[in-house]
C-alpha cells in the first residue's frame, strides 16, 4: 500500500514538472494578461464541469477574497454557482448553454474566459469559449494530454501531458495556483515598482 501510495505523488509531481518546463512563458504570458484584463476594469470568468466547477470557483475565490497577499478584491466570477441560472436555462435551453448564455448577460470585450474541461471535449465549455470569443473576449483552455476541441478553440491553451484525470485535475489545481500567484506578484510590483525583488510579501494565512 505505501508503495501505490509514493508512486501516485510521484507521478503527479513528474507530469507537474513536465508541465511546467513545457509551458512556462505561457503561464507568465497569461497571467501578464489577467493583470492587464484586471487592471482596464475587466473581469475574469471561470467555468468547468465536476472537479473543474470545483476549480473553477476555487480560482474565482481566490481573486474575489486574497491568494497570499493583501490587496484589493479582484473581479473573478465562476459561473457554476448560480444554480437557479444554471437550471433555468439547462431546462430551458440545454446543458450546452449554461455558461454561454451567462457569458452573453455578464461579459464585455475586454473579458477573459478560462474554460476548464479534463477531457478537452465538454460541450457546455466549448459552446462558452466559441460565445465568449464571438463577444470579444480573451480565452484561455485548461485540458488534458488529448487535447480537444477545447484547446482548439482557445487563445491560449494548456495541455497536461497526461491522459489521467486525477494527474490532469491536479496539474488544473497547481497551474490555477501559479497563476493567481503570479498576478499578486505582478500587480505588487505595480504597486511598487521599486520594491519587488521578485518574491511574494506574505501577509498573513486567509484559511
Amino acid at each position: 500500500m505505501q508503495a501505490v501510495l509514493i508512486r501516485m505523488f510521484q507521478e503527479s509531481a513528474k507530469v507537474k514538472l513536465q508541465f511546467v518546463e513545457e509551458n512556462g512563458p505561457l503561464i507568465e504570458a497569461v497571467a501578464r494578461r489577467m493583470v492587464d484584463t484586471i487592471q482596464r476594469g475587466r473581469t475574469v470568468f471561470f467555468c468547468g464541469n465536476g472537479g473543474s466547477a470545483a476549480d473553477a470557483q476555487h480560482l474565482a475565490a481566490e481573486f474575489v477574497n486574497r491568494f497570499l497577499v493583501e490587496r484589493r478584491a479582484l473581479p473573478g466570477l465562476a459561473l457554476t454557482t448560480d444554480t437557479s441560472a444554471l437550471t433555468s436555462i439547462g431546462n430551458d435551453r440545454g446543458f450546452e448553454e449554461v455558461f454561454a448564455r451567462q457569458l452573453e448577460a455578464l461579459s464585455r470585450p475586454g473579458d477573459m474566459l478560462v474554460g476548464i474541461s479534463t477531457s478537452g471535449e465538454s460541450p457546455n465549455v466549448v459552446r462558452a469559449l466559441r460565445t465568449a470569443q464571438r463577444l470579444g473576449c480573451y480565452t484561455v483552455a485548461f485540458t488534458g494530454g488529448a487535447r480537444g476541441v477545447v484547446a482548439s478553440l482557445a487563445d491560449a491553451a494548456f495541455v497536461v501531458p497526461s491522459r489521467e484525470t486525477p494527474r490532469i485535475q491536479e496539474t488544473h489545481i497547481t497551474l490555477g495556483h501559479a497563476l493567481c500567484g503570479l498576478v499578486d506578484l505582478l500587480l505588487q510590483q505595480k504597486t511598487d515598482p521599486g520594491g519587488g525583488s521578485g518574491e511574494l510579501v506574505v501577509q498573513g494565512d486567509s484559511e
